[in-house]
């Protein structure tokens, strides 16, 4: 039995043997966050339980303070989109299948300071850190040890194109919200179209930076799945188009298909040219390899020195990209160029 094997069954519910899980698969399923999703269907050890268990229990404490904190931004006028974690956990199986560790609201930029301060009047003993500032993606502030993230943007865009372009497909997304109920909680979520972007988008700007899973490939199979009547293909497909995302689209199409085995009716824009790319992709993904290398730490006090310095390091994870996605590496080149520049000559630090 493989680790797809595994993933398959428990998405889909295709047949398999229900034998032990070997200790490489439980491990491999504890890295890629995919323990609670699998192993409910096998015998399950002390760990295996304890993952599980704890992961419920986690689940309770977020399922209270997201109750708390929706209904204290509506009743405050403030009109939320629930993000990523708890809302992809909806289109599970079971909502227990999916981890997820904090709460992300989008709320926008006009309704992020106000929002905000909502925020700590509900929660006034809560753990603050970061500031309010109108450069950050959001601001974070911890309830009862759940992290509350409100947003004013979903992703930072370092290319001005890119931004004023994602904007728009943003404000769409939150202007066609839909509704759907989290354990008798009546919340909004982004536009199926605009999340299909979203969902892949925020995995790739993990693939390009910190590292990925396999989970945020699973929540994607899943909303395409759930919406595949609803998806709008040909303006999915402009989107796309517009912020260079075609080709890596087409590299989690393939494995989404292949790997996690979504339909192949179901799965958008498939084809089988990036082949070699996509697997490529996959396997270093399972081996823990999509992280962007970690940055040579200089104390450089001449600021075109640290200009430049800093610039080649994102080069550096541009041509790591390369790899899986040539077209997005020379975007990624271009953007690190741009962005360079604009910093260099910036009179102040406004950046999102």
């Amino acid at each position: 039995m493989t680790y797809f094997d595994t993933i398959q069954a428990a998405l889909w519910g295709k047949p398999f043997e229900p034998a032990a899980l070997s200790d490489d698969l439980i491990r491999m399923h504890m890295c890629q966050g995919t323990g609670p999703l699998a192993f409910p269907l096998f015998a399950m050890t002390p760990a295996m339980k304890m993952v599980c268990v704890q992961n419920m229990q986690q689940q309770v404490k977020l399922q209270h303070t997201l109750s708390v904190a929706w209904t204290a931004l509506t009743k405050a006028g403030i009109h939320p989109v629930l993000m990523k974690g708890a809302s992809l956990a909806a289109l599970y199986p079971s909502p227990e299948q999916r981890a997820w560790g904090d709460i992300d609201l989008f709320v926008g930029k006009e309704q992020y300071h106000p929002a905000c301060a909502v925020m700590r009047e509900t929660f006034p003993d809560a753990l603050k850190f970061d500031e309010e500032l109108d450069h950050y993606k959001h601001y974070n502030l911890i309830a009862d040890g759940i992290s509350i993230e409100i947003h004013r943007v979903t992703v930072g865009f370092q290319h001005p194109i890119d931004e004023r372009r994602y904007a728009k497909m943003e404000a769409y997304g939150a202007a066609h919200a839909c509704e759907l109920n989290i354990g008798g909680l009546e919340v909004k979520v982004f536009d199926p179209t605009f999340n299909a972007l979203f969902v892949m988008l925020h995995s790739w700007e993990h693939m390009t930076t910190q590292g990925a899973n396999i989970r945020q490939l699973c929540d994607l199979a899943l909303l395409l799945h759930r919406y595949k009547d609803a998806i709008d293909a040909g303006l999915l497909r402009r989107w796309l188009k517009a912020l260079h995302l075609y080709d890596v689209w087409q590299l989690y199409a393939y494995n989404l298909v292949n790997g996690l085995g979504l339909p192949r009716d179901e799965m958008l824009f498939y084809t089988e040219k990036v082949a070699d790319r996509a697997e490529r992709l996959m396997s270093d993904l399972l081996a823990g390899k999509m992280v962007a290398p970690k940055a040579e730490h200089k104390e450089i006090k001449n600021r075109i020195l640290r200009k430049w310095h800093t610039m080649q390091e994102r080069l550096k994870n541009a041509k790591r990209i390369r790899r899986y996605s040539p077209a997005y590496a020379r975007h990624m080149q271009a953007e690190t160029l741009l962005h360079g520049a604009l910093r260099f000559f910036a009179k102040d630090r406004n950046w999102e």
